[in-house]
């Protein structure tokens, strides 16, 4: 079957078979096959011919509307728990032992953390005098996106409560080299748990306590995977959130 789009923009432009196979590094054959026998080049070799015929390349070859078949699994997903509650806490606090370089923590509250682990302060410290840069960032209990979550979770305002008791917590670690805890007022879609290469990203279910929603533990694997996605929401936060200042 012809591809008489594509033999009409070349007619237009004054493309031979030759030229066009040229300008994007073909043979000529491969050339007259797409016009006349309707081939699909690869993506990227069409991608440049549309560009030198100064077309849309999906109106030159339907064909490659079509969507790549997704990866079954991603490279960087290591596990995937149907809820954190059947989490053990170690494995929270194993990570950030482990950690060298960084520890990022983006909750509402997670008071969870500190009260199955009362060290967890302690070893913050630890951390940060080795060398390891900690940021905190909790929720901002006058927010109204975090008041919007505590109605969401039928929790009235059970979250706020819990957001001043995160911060209650954490407060002791202000003013300590290393370490920075901040309070944040976005719409929250997934707590975020990071230590150096690997994350543990909680996701939030409408109506549903974060306990009850799944998580997946993420380890880095390349530039522009899952794991990259999830800090740079971190990042855009924490550029948004407001420092706790060091009492006294």
């Amino acid at each position: 079957m012809r591809n008489a789009r594509l033999r009409a923009v070349m007619a237009a432009g004054g493309w031979t078979y030759a030229t066009l196979a040229k300008e994007v590094e073909v043979d000529p054959k491969s050339v007259e096959r797409w016009a006349n026998l309707g081939r699909t080049p690869r993506r990227a070799t069409a991608l440049q011919a549309a560009e030198a015929l100064g077309e849309d390349v999906h109106a030159l070859w339907p064909a490659l509307r079509q969507a790549r078949p997704a990866r079954a699994i991603s490279p960087e997903l290591v596990a995937l728990h149907e809820q954190r509650a059947d989490m053990p806490v170690s494995t929270f606090v194993e990570m950030m032992t482990q950690a060298s370089k960084r520890i990022d923590v983006l909750v509402y509250a997670a008071v969870f953390l500190h009260e199955a682990y009362p060290r967890l302060n302690d070893l913050l410290r630890e951390r940060a005098a080795e060398g390891c840069a900690v940021r905190i960032a909790v929720g901002d209990a006058d927010s109204s996106n975090v008041q919007a979550r505590g109605q969401e979770e039928q929790f009235g305002h059970g979250i706020e409560s819990r957001c001043r008791l995160a911060l209650m917590h954490y407060r002791p670690l202000t003013g300590i080299p290393g370490i920075e805890i901040r309070t944040h007022q976005t719409t929250l879609y997934n707590s975020l748990y990071r230590a150096d290469d690997q994350l543990l990203v909680n996701a939030h279910v409408w109506g549903v306590n974060a306990y009850g929603a799944p998580v997946w533990h993420l380890r880095r694997n390349g530039e522009g995977g899952m794991f990259d996605t999830y800090a740079a929401s971190f990042d855009a936060v924490w550029e948004t959130a407001e420092p706790v200042q060091q009492e006294g």
